[in-house]
Protein backbone atom coordinates (compact mmCIF):
# COMPACT_ATOMS: atom_id res chain seq x y z
CA UNK A 1 0.00 0.00 0.00
CA UNK A 2 1.27 3.43 -1.31
CA UNK A 3 0.62 7.05 -0.51
CA UNK A 4 -1.12 8.84 -3.10
CA UNK A 5 -1.23 12.66 -3.66
CA UNK A 6 -3.85 13.49 -6.25
CA UNK A 7 -4.66 17.66 -7.11
CA UNK A 8 -7.79 18.33 -8.53
CA UNK A 9 -8.43 22.05 -9.73
CA UNK A 10 -11.07 24.57 -10.26
CA UNK A 11 -12.74 22.90 -13.41
CA UNK A 12 -12.39 19.48 -12.33
CA UNK A 13 -14.78 20.43 -9.23
CA UNK A 14 -16.58 23.20 -11.29
CA UNK A 15 -20.00 21.38 -10.71
CA UNK A 16 -21.82 18.35 -8.16
CA UNK A 17 -21.79 16.50 -11.25
CA UNK A 18 -17.93 16.49 -11.55
CA UNK A 19 -17.23 16.67 -7.82
CA UNK A 20 -19.28 13.43 -8.25
CA UNK A 21 -16.90 12.08 -10.84
CA UNK A 22 -13.61 12.99 -8.96
CA UNK A 23 -15.20 11.14 -6.15
CA UNK A 24 -15.41 8.16 -8.68
CA UNK A 25 -11.81 8.60 -9.82
CA UNK A 26 -10.55 8.93 -5.63
CA UNK A 27 -12.06 5.42 -4.87
CA UNK A 28 -10.49 4.01 -7.44
CA UNK A 29 -6.90 4.37 -6.35
CA UNK A 30 -8.09 3.44 -3.40
CA UNK A 31 -9.59 0.44 -4.62
CA UNK A 32 -6.42 -0.36 -6.23
CA UNK A 33 -5.04 -0.27 -2.52
CA UNK A 34 -3.28 3.03 -1.99
CA UNK A 35 -3.51 5.54 1.05
CA UNK A 36 -4.95 8.81 -0.51
CA UNK A 37 -4.75 12.76 -0.21
CA UNK A 38 -7.08 14.57 -2.11
CA UNK A 39 -5.70 18.46 -2.78
CA UNK A 40 -8.79 20.58 -4.22
CA UNK A 41 -8.75 24.01 -5.63
CA UNK A 42 -12.01 26.28 -5.54
CA UNK A 43 -14.76 25.75 -7.92
CA UNK A 44 -15.06 26.74 -11.61
CA UNK A 45 -14.73 30.72 -11.19
CA UNK A 46 -15.21 30.74 -7.48
CA UNK A 47 -12.31 33.15 -7.04
CA UNK A 48 -12.96 35.08 -9.57
CA UNK A 49 -16.45 35.87 -8.16
CA UNK A 50 -14.67 36.16 -4.64
CA UNK A 51 -12.71 39.49 -6.26
CA UNK A 52 -15.29 40.93 -7.86
CA UNK A 53 -17.70 41.33 -4.97
CA UNK A 54 -14.75 42.57 -3.14
CA UNK A 55 -14.34 45.35 -5.79
CA UNK A 56 -17.63 45.91 -5.05
CA UNK A 57 -16.98 46.69 -1.61
CA UNK A 58 -13.29 48.71 -2.11
CA UNK A 59 -11.22 49.71 -4.42
CA UNK A 60 -8.18 49.20 -1.93
CA UNK A 61 -9.20 45.43 0.03
CA UNK A 62 -6.39 45.01 2.13
CA UNK A 63 -4.45 41.66 1.43
CA UNK A 64 -4.96 39.79 4.79
CA UNK A 65 -8.84 39.90 4.16
CA UNK A 66 -8.72 38.58 0.50
CA UNK A 67 -6.69 36.18 2.22
CA UNK A 68 -9.58 35.27 4.22
CA UNK A 69 -12.15 35.84 1.51
CA UNK A 70 -10.63 33.88 -0.49
CA UNK A 71 -9.79 31.05 0.97
CA UNK A 72 -13.30 30.22 1.51
CA UNK A 73 -14.04 28.80 -1.87
CA UNK A 74 -11.68 25.99 -1.62
CA UNK A 75 -13.30 25.28 1.63
CA UNK A 76 -16.95 25.03 -0.24
CA UNK A 77 -15.17 22.36 -2.42
CA UNK A 78 -13.06 19.94 0.26
CA UNK A 79 -16.43 20.01 2.41
CA UNK A 80 -19.00 18.68 -1.02
CA UNK A 81 -15.93 16.57 -2.01
CA UNK A 82 -15.64 14.64 1.35
CA UNK A 83 -19.28 14.32 1.37
CA UNK A 84 -19.63 13.11 -2.40
CA UNK A 85 -17.21 10.19 -1.12
CA UNK A 86 -18.64 9.33 2.05
CA UNK A 87 -22.06 9.26 -0.51
CA UNK A 88 -20.62 6.14 -1.55
CA UNK A 89 -19.68 4.48 1.19
CA UNK A 90 -16.41 5.53 2.23
CA UNK A 91 -14.69 7.22 5.14
CA UNK A 92 -13.60 10.96 4.31
CA UNK A 93 -12.53 13.73 6.05
CA UNK A 94 -11.83 17.15 4.84
CA UNK A 95 -9.36 19.57 6.24
CA UNK A 96 -8.39 23.32 5.49
CA UNK A 97 -4.93 24.19 4.93
CA UNK A 98 -4.38 25.35 8.68
CA UNK A 99 -6.01 22.37 9.82
CA UNK A 100 -4.05 19.86 7.40
CA UNK A 101 -0.74 22.01 9.37
CA UNK A 102 0.40 24.12 6.34
CA UNK A 103 2.21 27.06 7.51
CA UNK A 104 4.05 29.75 5.54
CA UNK A 105 5.47 32.75 5.67
CA UNK A 106 3.90 35.66 7.32
CA UNK A 107 2.73 37.33 3.81
CA UNK A 108 -0.86 37.64 2.35
CA UNK A 109 -1.89 37.07 -1.35
CA UNK A 110 1.44 35.08 -2.42
CA UNK A 111 2.86 33.23 0.30
CA UNK A 112 5.24 30.27 0.37
CA UNK A 113 5.05 26.97 2.23
CA UNK A 114 7.67 26.72 5.28
CA UNK A 115 6.82 23.89 6.80
CA UNK A 116 3.76 20.79 7.17
CA UNK A 117 2.80 19.42 10.02
CA UNK A 118 1.82 15.60 8.60
CA UNK A 119 0.84 14.19 12.08
CA UNK A 120 -3.16 15.03 11.73
CA UNK A 121 -3.14 14.13 7.79
CA UNK A 122 -1.33 10.44 8.47
CA UNK A 123 -3.17 9.63 11.50
CA UNK A 124 -6.62 10.09 9.58
CA UNK A 125 -4.50 7.94 6.88
CA UNK A 126 -3.89 5.42 9.16
CA UNK A 127 -7.21 4.89 10.08
CA UNK A 128 -8.35 4.80 7.05
CA UNK A 129 -9.92 7.55 6.20
CA UNK A 130 -9.32 9.44 2.45
CA UNK A 131 -8.17 12.80 3.42
CA UNK A 132 -9.40 16.00 1.15
CA UNK A 133 -7.34 19.06 1.82
CA UNK A 134 -7.77 22.42 0.83
CA UNK A 135 -5.31 23.89 -1.57
CA UNK A 136 -3.79 27.45 -1.75
CA UNK A 137 -3.73 27.89 1.47
CA UNK A 138 -2.09 27.78 4.76
CA UNK A 139 -1.29 29.50 7.95
CA UNK A 140 1.21 32.13 9.86
CA UNK A 141 3.06 31.67 12.35
CA UNK A 142 1.34 34.73 14.11
CA UNK A 143 -2.01 32.71 13.04
CA UNK A 144 -3.12 34.53 10.56
CA UNK A 145 -4.87 32.77 7.37
CA UNK A 146 -2.71 32.95 3.98
CA UNK A 147 -3.02 32.34 0.34
CA UNK A 148 -0.34 31.05 -1.62
CA UNK A 149 -1.45 32.63 -5.48
CA UNK A 150 -2.73 31.94 -8.26
CA UNK A 151 -2.17 28.12 -8.95
CA UNK A 152 -1.23 27.35 -5.25
CA UNK A 153 -3.03 24.33 -4.87
CA UNK A 154 -0.21 22.85 -7.32
CA UNK A 155 2.10 23.79 -5.06
CA UNK A 156 0.00 22.82 -1.88
CA UNK A 157 -0.45 19.07 -3.66
CA UNK A 158 3.05 18.34 -4.55
CA UNK A 159 4.56 19.65 -0.74
CA UNK A 160 1.49 17.37 0.74
CA UNK A 161 3.33 14.79 -1.51
CA UNK A 162 6.98 15.23 -0.10
CA UNK A 163 6.58 15.98 3.53
CA UNK A 164 4.07 12.61 3.60
CA UNK A 165 6.72 10.58 1.54
CA UNK A 166 4.04 9.76 -1.28
CA UNK A 167 4.55 7.10 -3.88
CA UNK A 168 3.43 10.01 -6.51
CA UNK A 169 1.54 12.96 -6.82
CA UNK A 170 -0.95 12.95 -9.64
CA UNK A 171 -1.85 16.67 -10.93
CA UNK A 172 -5.41 16.10 -12.03
CA UNK A 173 -6.97 19.09 -14.84
CA UNK A 174 -8.77 19.26 -17.68
CA UNK A 175 -6.07 18.51 -20.16
CA UNK A 176 -4.72 15.25 -20.57
CA UNK A 177 -1.32 16.34 -20.12
CA UNK A 178 1.78 18.87 -21.12
CA UNK A 179 1.54 19.74 -24.56
CA UNK A 180 4.19 20.89 -27.12
CA UNK A 181 2.31 23.94 -26.73
CA UNK A 182 -0.92 25.45 -26.27
CA UNK A 183 -3.62 23.60 -28.06
CA UNK A 184 -6.03 26.37 -28.32
CA UNK A 185 -4.10 28.32 -30.32
CA UNK A 186 -1.99 26.01 -32.23
CA UNK A 187 -4.10 22.44 -33.38
CA UNK A 188 -0.87 20.68 -34.68
CA UNK A 189 0.51 20.65 -30.86
CA UNK A 190 1.03 17.25 -29.15
CA UNK A 191 0.89 16.08 -25.71
CA UNK A 192 4.56 14.36 -24.48
CA UNK A 193 4.98 11.07 -22.77
CA UNK A 194 7.41 12.67 -20.55
CA UNK A 195 9.29 15.88 -19.69
CA UNK A 196 12.30 16.40 -17.39
CA UNK A 197 11.60 18.98 -13.97
CA UNK A 198 14.00 21.58 -15.36
CA UNK A 199 12.28 21.77 -19.02
CA UNK A 200 9.02 21.82 -17.49
CA UNK A 201 9.75 24.52 -14.37
CA UNK A 202 11.31 26.57 -17.50
CA UNK A 203 7.99 25.90 -19.65
CA UNK A 204 5.98 27.20 -16.07
CA UNK A 205 8.07 30.18 -15.63
CA UNK A 206 7.41 31.06 -19.68
CA UNK A 207 4.03 31.23 -19.23
CA UNK A 208 2.84 27.56 -19.81
CA UNK A 209 -0.32 27.57 -17.56
CA UNK A 210 -0.17 23.53 -16.90
CA UNK A 211 1.71 23.54 -14.11
CA UNK A 212 2.65 26.44 -10.77
CA UNK A 213 6.63 27.21 -11.15
CA UNK A 214 6.74 26.39 -7.04
CA UNK A 215 5.09 23.02 -7.77
CA UNK A 216 7.70 22.08 -10.31
CA UNK A 217 10.61 23.36 -7.61
CA UNK A 218 8.96 21.32 -4.78
CA UNK A 219 9.06 17.94 -6.89
CA UNK A 220 12.95 18.57 -8.15
CA UNK A 221 14.08 19.13 -5.20
CA UNK A 222 12.08 16.13 -3.49
CA UNK A 223 12.67 14.21 -6.65
CA UNK A 224 9.13 13.62 -6.51
CA UNK A 225 7.27 11.56 -9.71
CA UNK A 226 4.76 14.04 -11.09
CA UNK A 227 1.76 13.42 -13.53
CA UNK A 228 -0.37 15.63 -14.98
CA UNK A 229 -3.56 13.87 -16.06
CA UNK A 230 -7.09 14.44 -17.12
CA UNK A 231 -9.76 14.65 -14.92
CA UNK A 232 -12.34 13.58 -17.74
CA UNK A 233 -10.68 10.97 -20.04
CA UNK A 234 -8.94 7.74 -18.55
CA UNK A 235 -5.64 7.64 -20.10
CA UNK A 236 -2.09 8.49 -18.84
CA UNK A 237 -0.61 11.23 -18.98
CA UNK A 238 2.51 13.72 -19.04
CA UNK A 239 4.96 12.35 -16.45
CA UNK A 240 7.67 14.82 -15.17
CA UNK A 241 10.98 13.29 -13.80
CA UNK A 242 14.93 14.10 -13.60
CA UNK A 243 15.75 12.16 -16.81
CA UNK A 244 13.19 11.49 -19.66
CA UNK A 245 13.85 8.41 -21.58
CA UNK A 246 11.71 9.05 -24.43
CA UNK A 247 11.51 11.66 -27.52
CA UNK A 248 15.47 12.27 -26.51
CA UNK A 249 15.68 13.33 -30.45
CA UNK A 250 13.74 16.37 -29.77
CA UNK A 251 16.26 19.12 -29.57
CA UNK A 252 13.38 21.72 -28.86
CA UNK A 253 10.77 19.80 -26.41
CA UNK A 254 7.85 22.70 -25.70
CA UNK A 255 6.93 26.25 -27.16
CA UNK A 256 5.56 28.77 -24.03
CA UNK A 257 3.98 32.35 -24.86
CA UNK A 258 2.26 35.03 -22.73
CA UNK A 259 0.69 38.49 -23.69
CA UNK A 260 0.90 41.87 -22.13
CA UNK A 261 4.63 42.57 -22.15
CA UNK A 262 6.00 45.39 -21.79
CA UNK A 263 9.46 46.81 -22.52
CA UNK A 264 10.61 49.91 -20.49
CA UNK A 265 13.67 51.60 -21.61
CA UNK A 266 15.77 54.11 -18.87
CA UNK A 267 17.64 56.80 -20.68
CA UNK A 268 20.70 58.40 -19.74
CA UNK A 269 21.88 56.72 -16.67
CA UNK A 270 25.03 57.07 -15.48
CA UNK A 271 27.49 54.62 -17.21
CA UNK A 272 28.98 53.39 -13.89
CA UNK A 273 29.71 50.20 -11.95
CA UNK A 274 27.00 50.44 -9.62
CA UNK A 275 24.23 51.34 -11.88
CA UNK A 276 22.60 47.98 -12.71
CA UNK A 277 22.45 46.76 -9.25
CA UNK A 278 20.92 50.64 -8.07
CA UNK A 279 18.34 50.01 -10.86
CA UNK A 280 16.97 46.79 -10.07
CA UNK A 281 17.99 46.52 -6.58
CA UNK A 282 15.31 49.27 -6.01
CA UNK A 283 12.80 48.31 -8.11
CA UNK A 284 13.30 44.43 -6.40
CA UNK A 285 12.77 46.26 -2.72
CA UNK A 286 9.29 47.40 -3.99
CA UNK A 287 7.93 44.10 -5.45
CA UNK A 288 8.48 44.80 -8.92
CA UNK A 289 9.69 41.82 -11.05
CA UNK A 290 11.58 42.42 -14.16
CA UNK A 291 12.18 39.44 -17.20
CA UNK A 292 14.67 40.55 -19.99
CA UNK A 293 17.11 42.76 -19.71
CA UNK A 294 18.81 44.66 -22.26
CA UNK A 295 21.70 47.41 -22.24
CA UNK A 296 23.70 49.80 -24.23
CA UNK A 297 26.08 52.50 -23.88
CA UNK A 298 25.05 55.82 -25.88
CA UNK A 299 28.71 57.93 -27.36
CA UNK A 300 27.56 60.52 -23.85
CA UNK A 301 29.25 57.82 -21.87
CA UNK A 302 25.88 57.09 -20.43
CA UNK A 303 23.89 54.16 -20.67
CA UNK A 304 20.59 53.07 -21.41
CA UNK A 305 18.94 49.84 -20.03
CA UNK A 306 15.51 48.23 -21.51
CA UNK A 307 13.80 45.33 -19.57
CA UNK A 308 10.40 43.84 -19.76
CA UNK A 309 7.76 43.85 -17.24
CA UNK A 310 3.83 41.99 -17.14
CA UNK A 311 1.89 45.04 -18.42
CA UNK A 312 -0.07 45.21 -15.50
CA UNK A 313 3.16 46.01 -13.63
CA UNK A 314 4.13 48.47 -15.75
CA UNK A 315 2.56 51.43 -13.52
CA UNK A 316 4.44 50.39 -10.20
CA UNK A 317 7.41 50.26 -12.04
CA UNK A 318 7.28 53.85 -13.71
CA UNK A 319 6.22 55.02 -10.33
CA UNK A 320 9.00 53.23 -8.22
CA UNK A 321 11.57 54.92 -10.78
CA UNK A 322 9.95 58.16 -10.57
CA UNK A 323 9.99 58.38 -7.08
CA UNK A 324 13.80 57.12 -7.20
CA UNK A 325 14.51 59.88 -10.49
CA UNK A 326 17.39 61.98 -8.38
CA UNK A 327 18.97 58.63 -6.47
CA UNK A 328 18.91 57.05 -10.05
CA UNK A 329 19.65 60.28 -12.26
CA UNK A 330 18.33 58.88 -15.30
CA UNK A 331 17.12 61.66 -18.15
CA UNK A 332 13.75 59.90 -19.19
CA UNK A 333 11.11 56.80 -19.45
CA UNK A 334 10.22 55.21 -22.18
CA UNK A 335 7.79 52.29 -22.39
CA UNK A 336 6.49 50.12 -25.29
CA UNK A 337 3.55 48.00 -24.81
CA UNK A 338 1.53 45.89 -26.80
CA UNK A 339 4.26 43.07 -26.41
CA UNK A 340 4.38 39.28 -26.10
CA UNK A 341 7.06 37.38 -25.09
CA UNK A 342 7.62 33.56 -26.88
CA UNK A 343 10.20 30.98 -25.88
CA UNK A 344 11.23 27.65 -26.93
CA UNK A 345 12.30 24.63 -24.58
CA UNK A 346 14.55 21.77 -24.61
CA UNK A 347 17.30 20.03 -22.84
CA UNK A 348 18.85 19.12 -26.05
CA UNK A 349 20.08 22.51 -26.71
CA UNK A 350 22.60 21.87 -24.89
CA UNK A 351 24.48 19.60 -27.21
CA UNK A 352 22.90 21.49 -29.96
CA UNK A 353 24.29 24.73 -31.27
CA UNK A 354 22.65 27.24 -33.80
CA UNK A 355 18.98 26.97 -32.21
CA UNK A 356 18.91 30.27 -30.86
CA UNK A 357 20.19 31.05 -35.05
CA UNK A 358 17.46 28.55 -36.41
CA UNK A 359 14.84 30.55 -33.93
CA UNK A 360 15.78 33.80 -35.27
CA UNK A 361 15.87 33.18 -39.11
CA UNK A 362 12.65 31.15 -38.68
CA UNK A 363 10.89 34.52 -37.04
CA UNK A 364 12.56 36.36 -40.04
CA UNK A 365 11.58 34.38 -42.16
CA UNK A 366 7.63 35.12 -41.35
CA UNK A 367 9.27 39.15 -40.83
CA UNK A 368 8.61 39.05 -37.23
CA UNK A 369 10.60 41.70 -35.51
CA UNK A 370 12.49 40.38 -32.30
CA UNK A 371 13.24 43.59 -29.82
CA UNK A 372 14.30 41.41 -26.90
CA UNK A 373 16.28 38.06 -26.04
CA UNK A 374 16.96 36.16 -23.45
CA UNK A 375 19.05 32.57 -23.10
CA UNK A 376 19.86 30.45 -20.83
CA UNK A 377 21.22 26.53 -21.12
CA UNK A 378 17.62 25.50 -22.03
CA UNK A 379 15.50 28.13 -23.14
CA UNK A 380 15.10 31.01 -25.67
CA UNK A 381 13.26 33.52 -25.21
CA UNK A 382 12.32 36.71 -27.68
CA UNK A 383 9.84 39.29 -27.24
CA UNK A 384 7.86 40.16 -30.22
CA UNK A 385 4.86 42.39 -31.28
CA UNK A 386 1.53 41.04 -29.48
CA UNK A 387 -0.03 40.83 -33.06
CA UNK A 388 2.58 38.05 -34.12
CA UNK A 389 2.08 36.03 -31.38
CA UNK A 390 0.81 32.98 -32.42
CA UNK A 391 2.03 33.54 -36.01
CA UNK A 392 5.64 33.15 -33.99
CA UNK A 393 4.66 30.14 -32.35
CA UNK A 394 3.15 27.78 -35.32
CA UNK A 395 5.92 29.30 -37.22
CA UNK A 396 8.27 27.31 -34.77
CA UNK A 397 6.54 24.58 -33.56
CA UNK A 398 6.48 23.57 -37.12
CA UNK A 399 10.05 24.06 -37.70
CA UNK A 400 10.88 22.21 -34.64
CA UNK A 401 9.00 19.12 -36.41
CA UNK A 402 6.89 19.09 -33.13
CA UNK A 403 3.94 18.08 -34.49
CA UNK A 404 5.94 15.21 -35.34
CA UNK A 405 5.50 14.02 -31.85
CA UNK A 406 3.65 10.50 -31.26
CA UNK A 407 0.50 10.52 -28.77
CA UNK A 408 -0.59 7.76 -27.01
CA UNK A 409 -3.97 7.28 -25.71
CA UNK A 410 -3.54 4.38 -23.56
CA UNK A 411 -6.01 3.45 -21.15
CA UNK A 412 -5.15 3.20 -17.72
CA UNK A 413 -7.09 1.83 -14.36
CA UNK A 414 -7.80 5.37 -12.48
Amino acid sequence: MGIIVQKFGGTSVGSPERIKNVANRVIQEVSAGNQVVVVVSAMGKTTDHLVTLAAEITSKPSKREMDMLLSTGEQISIALLSMAIQERGFESVSYTGWQAGIETEAIHSNARIENIQVSKVSQSLSEGKIVVVAGFQGISSSGDITTLGRGGSDTTAVALAAALKADKCDIYTDVTGVFTTDPRYVPTARKLQAISYDEMLELANLGAGVLHPRAVEFAKNFEMPLEVRSSLELENGTIIEEEVSVEKNLVVRGIAFEDQITRVTVCGLPNELHTLSTIFGTLAKNGVNVDIIIQSTTNQNQTNISFSVKTPDLHDAIAVLENNREALSFEEIQHETGLAKVSIVGSGMVSNPGVAADMFQVLAQENIQVKMVSTSEIKVSTVVEQENMVKAVEALHEAFNLSAVEEEKVKVRS
